[in-house]
């Protein structure tokens, strides 16, 4: 039988990331390791994360700037218009465990819609790391004398990652290979259909080659 005085306390940290080997959705795991303090049986934790990118943590050139002017303007005022952008949130059940360490993935499914902020962000990186930032939230279950209690995570436990930007680009290559997503109003893909059939145009390549090039 376990006694405590108080809660325990978890300090969380993001130490890698990988992507899912089978998975329906282009979906990239991070590597969380979660260190309890105190003698607490923890029988799980209902970890809530928020990912957000960093976008002022780190530098672009000229190739970048160009393709980032839809989020954030031209690069010549970006000293006020860099933003942290928000990424995505999700649930992660962590199991049991007994003091010390605990090691599991935050699973993020991904997507290249061009519509989602941080694709339009990820996609105008040619190289380098992606500064992310990870706050944490959520509900510690663990023994005190036998009886099953709750403790909440504090609302400022936070983990700091760089996430290599072509994890995310080998990621889409995978399920995307050689081609990129867009999403059309079903009207405006009536009329691109409309002018694939008329001007007899084998594909939709064929059609936007064409109506770039004015023809």
């Amino acid at each position: 039988m376990t006694t405590t005085a108080c809660p325990p306390t978890v300090r969380i940290l993001v130490e890698g990331v990988e992507a899912a080997e089978f998975a329906a959705l282009p979906t990239l795991l991070f590597r969380t390791r979660l260190d309890s303090a105190g003698p607490a049986e923890i029988r799980s934790v209902a970890l809530h994360t928020q990912i957000r990118i960093a976008a002022a943590r780190r530098s672009y050139d000229a190739v970048a700037g160009e393709r980032l002017a839809e989020l954030f303007g031209v690069q010549e005022g970006w000293g006020r218009a860099l933003r942290s952008l928000l990424w995505t949130q999700t649930t992660t059940q962590v199991p049991a465990f007994d003091g010390g360490t605990c090691v599991t993935e935050i699973p993020v499914t991904c997507t290249y819609d061009f519509e989602v902020v941080a694709a339009k962000y990820f996609h105008a990186l040619p190289d380098g790391q992606v500064p992310l930032e990870f706050h944490f939230s959520g509900t510690i279950f663990y023994l005190d004398e036998g009886r099953l209690q709750a403790a909440r995570i504090p609302w400022d436990t936070e983990a700091e990652f760089a996430m290599p930007v072509s994890v995310w680009k080998d990621l889409m290559d995978h399920y995307f290979p050689g081609s990129a997503w867009l999403r059309l109003d079903r009207a405006v893909f009536d009329r691109l259909y409309a002018y694939r059939v008329g001007n007899t145009l084998t594909g939709w390549d064929d059609v936007m080659s064409a109506l770039l090039e004015g023809r």
